[in-house]
């Protein structure tokens, strides 16, 4: 499904973009899939049940992390996904070892429905289970039918170091690739899509093995805005110890979702 000769055609330009985007290393791949299989791909996706455990950083973000048991064509996107063609594809313009999470740990099929956000946030770095994995790429592939600005729902992201800001935009087969690092802020605003129409995408997650941990392992760090409650700015700040210490009790979400 993924359109493989396109993206090795272009494999150096690509990888010239990739590496020299602001704020951080990004890169927009549009047309990524055979448009015909991503569009009976996209009449195939369910309405989703299953909510975010995002909690108070997200509202109305509702996820299947399974999805390619959905139907053919999802698994057809897995399969692509996590080929080493893929991987080849990826080291290369990341210039680093990168393999997909073959499980797809956290990641999946993801719906904001009515008025969803995703706050600004920094993923967990090292992986639940396979501990030497650190997390060096989010895969992003967007779904939404005959998207618009004003439906919102951009990706954002910011560099924590300088304050640099992007917006993109997030249409019908796009992938967006974005470095995952301690200062890649991501997230998304509230959104206007019109009613019955989600925020649809597919994440995955891509990961090179550190023999030696370079960062301290974290949980997802919450970075509300200044408008947000008192409640929200507390919760996030005490976020990562407790959740460690839920993972301690009760073990990983992350770690079961797949």
């Amino acid at each position: 499904m993924i359109q493989f000769n396109k993206l090795e055609n272009n494999i150096d330009e690509l990888r010239l973009k990739y590496l020299t985007n602001k704020p951080f290393p990004h890169l927009i791949i549009d047309d990524f899939c055979e448009q015909e299989k991503l569009l009976e791909l996209r009449r195939q996706t369910p309405e989703l049940k299953n909510k975010s455990r995002d909690y108070i950083f997200a509202n109305n973000k509702f996820e299947k992390s399974n999805y390619k048991e959905i139907s053919p064509l999802f698994q057809e996107l897995y399969n692509d996904l996590k080929s080493d063609r893929f991987n080849k594809f990826l080291s290369y313009i990341s210039a680093k070892n990168v393999f997909v999470d073959p499980q797809n740990h956290g990641g999946g099929l993801h719906q904001g429905k009515k008025n969803s956000f995703l706050d600004m946030h920094l993923d967990f770095n090292y992986h639940p289970l396979q501990k030497n994995w650190y997390r060096q790429m989010n895969l992003l592939l967007y779904l939404n039918n005959e998207w618009k600005d004003e439906y919102k729902g951009h990706l954002k992201i910011e560099d924590l170091r300088n304050g640099e800001k992007k917006e993109l935009g997030v249409p019908f087969n796009r992938l967006i690739i974005q470095e995952c690092g301690p200062h890649t802020l991501h997230g998304y605003d509230m959104t206007n899509f019109p009613d019955g129409n989600f925020r649809t995408s597919i994440a995955t997650y891509a990961y090179t093995i550190h023999n030696v941990f370079m960062e301290k392992p974290r949980t997802t760090d919450w970075f509300p805005d200044n408008d947000s409650s008192n409640l929200k700015k507390f919760v996030a700040k005490n976020y990562d110890f407790a959740v460690k210490i839920k993972n301690k009790l009760f073990g990983s979400g992350t770690a079961k979702n797949k």
